[in-house]
């Protein structure tokens, strides 16, 4: 089976890079499974339903996310209108080691060409909000995914926590790849026990920017420290994406290789 990650999707430039290239990417890699981090495609913050069905009709198998999830409110009753396994809503996921009782689910269990896979969405706490221990949760989840294949979204700032991640699920799950801060890492490598690691995948957006934002403003912002509100940037697009090949019957990664398009 092979596995597609597309790195955090960025406002209108990102969602265009990928609608453009994704079909040539799907044919090159021969890709079974589509998975992307979206939690930045509504103009740098957040993502809206809409946004997340566009998503969905190109291609894309499960939507992935993180610490701006809520910055659309809109998106809470998305989540709410999901009543079963099924509805489109459930492909798109928050971090799981949120509290209890929030909107939304943290893992997604399908089935892709007849192979069952699972999807886990998990958040850092390292210079990150407060939430539960990702490695517990991690744990618990695993008791009661049935797919071999299994892939991790551990959406973290600090390389540290990732690279701990890894480690961790070494062996227990087919993938890890880390996501939020926008830079490609050149680390990806399968690890001892059969685990896809990089530590980051990097942003799908425009690279003429600081992290997707126009550059300008966040200059302006470490010099003055005044608020301003920040908007995408456009030039210099790029879609980052990583793509992991693995046994479907042990969910044990062969292979995994960074991609990056301009």
């Amino acid at each position: 089976m092979r596995i597609l990650f597309i790195g955090d999707i960025f406002g209108r430039p990102g969602r265009t890079i990928v609608k453009d290239r994704l079909p040539g990417l799907v044919q090159e890699f021969a890709i079974d499974l589509i998975i992307a981090n979206g939690e930045n495609a509504a103009a740098g913050f957040g993502i809206t339903p809409p946004l997340a069905e566009d998503l969905f009709e190109i291609g894309i198998d499960v939507i992935t996310t993180g610490n701006h999830i809520w910055d659309k409110r809109e998106i809470v009753d998305y989540f709410q209108a999901a009543d079963n396994n099924h509805s489109v809503a459930r492909r798109l996921l928050r971090p799981a080691n949120y509290p209890a009782g929030l909107p939304g689910w943290g893992v997604y269990e399908g089935r892709k060409k007849d192979v069952p896979y699972a999807v886990i969405n998990l958040q850092g706490r390292v210079f990150m909000t407060s939430n539960d221990d990702p490695f517990r949760v991690a744990d618990e989840l695993l008791k009661t995914v049935k797919a071999k294949v299994v892939f991790v979204d551990f959406h973290a700032e600090a390389t540290s926590e990732k690279i701990s991640m890894g480690w961790y699920l070494d062996g227990r799950v087919t993938t890890v790849v880390g996501t939020h801060t926008h830079v490609p890492t050149a680390d990806e490598r399968v690890l001892p026990g059969g685990t896809a690691y990089i530590t980051d995948v990097g942003m799908t957006g425009p690279y003429d920017s600081v992290i997707g934002v126009k550059k300008e403003q966040i200059v302006a912002r470490f010099l003055n420290n005044m608020p301003v509100r920040f908007e995408a940037a456009t030039a210099d697009v790029r879609l980052c994406a990583v793509v992991i090949d693995c046994d479907e019957t042990t969910g044990r990664a062969r292979k995994i290789q960074r991609v990056m398009l301009e």
